[in-house]
C-alpha cells in the first residue's frame, strides 16, 4: 500500500500545475458521469416497466369488466329460455371465438367436466393461450362471454408471457349451462329446443 501511496505521491509532484488541475477535474467528473448514466439506464429502465405494467392494467381493466358483466348471464330470462338439455360443443365454440379474435388456437383443451344441480348442468372446461396482444386477449375474452348467452368465463388468470414481456398468458375455464335432462322425458321435444341454443 505504501508503495502505491509513494508513486503516486512523486507523479504528483512530477506533474505541472495546471494537469494537476485536470486530474482534479477528472477525479470529480469520472463519478458524475457514471451516476448520470447509471440514473438514466435506471429511469429508461422504470419508464419502460410503467409502459408494460399500464398496458397490463388497461387489460386487466377490460378483462375484469367483461367478466364482471359475465358473471349474471345464467341466471338471466334470456339465458334460462336458451337452456336446452344439450350441453354446447365447448371445444368448437373456443376455437371459433380463437378464430374471431384473429389467432391460431394452438393449445389443447380438457375434456369438458360436468356437475349437476338442482336441475341444471354445469359443463367446464380448461385451456391456457400464451403469446397474445391485449387487443387479441381482450376480443377472445369478449367473444367467449358474449357469443352464447348459455357460456360463461368462470375463472381466469393473467400474467405476462416469460418468453416475451409485451406479450399475454392466460389460464382460462370457461362453462356452459344446460338443463338435466328428465329420466322419460321425450327425446324428440329435447332435440328440438337444442337448435336454438346457440
Amino acid at each position: 500500500m505504501s508503495a502505491i501511496t509513494d508513486r503516486a505521491r512523486d507523479f504528483w509532484d512530477r506533474i505541472s500545475a495546471r494537469e494537476r488541475n485536470l486530474v482534479v477535474l477528472l477525479a470529480i467528473a469520472t463519478p458524475l458521469v457514471l451516476a448520470f448514466l447509471l440514473g438514466s439506464a435506471i429511469h429508461d429502465g422504470l419508464d419502460s416497466m410503467e409502459h408494460r405494467n399500464d398496458r397490463t392494467r388497461k387489460a386487466l381493466l377490460a378483462v375484469e369488466t367483461m367478466h364482471a358483466k359475465g358473471e349474471t348471464k345464467p341466471t338471466t330470462d334470456d339465458a334460462l329460455a336458451a337452456m336446452t338439455t344439450d350441453p354446447l360443443s365447448l371445444p368448437t365454440y373456443i376455437t371459433n371465438a380463437a378464430q374471431q379474435a384473429k389467432f391460431d388456437f394452438k393449445s389443447s383443451i380438457s375434456p369438458p367436466r360436468s356437475q349437476s344441480k338442482a336441475g341444471f348442468v354445469t359443463s367446464s372446461a380448461s385451456l391456457s393461450v400464451d403469446r397474445l396482444d391485449i387487443e387479441q386477449l381482450k376480443d377472445f375474452l369478449g367473444a367467449l362471454e358474449t357469443n352464447s348467452k348459455v357460456v360463461a368465463i368462470t375463472k381466469l388468470d393473467i400474467d405476462r408471457d416469460f418468453r416475451d414481456k409485451e406479450k399475454l398468458r392466460a389460464e382460462i375455464e370457461v362453462s356452459t349451462y344446460s338443463r338435466e335432462a328428465k329420466s322419460g322425458s321425450d327425446s324428440g321435444s329435447a332435440g328440438s329446443g337444442t337448435k336454438g341454443s346457440n
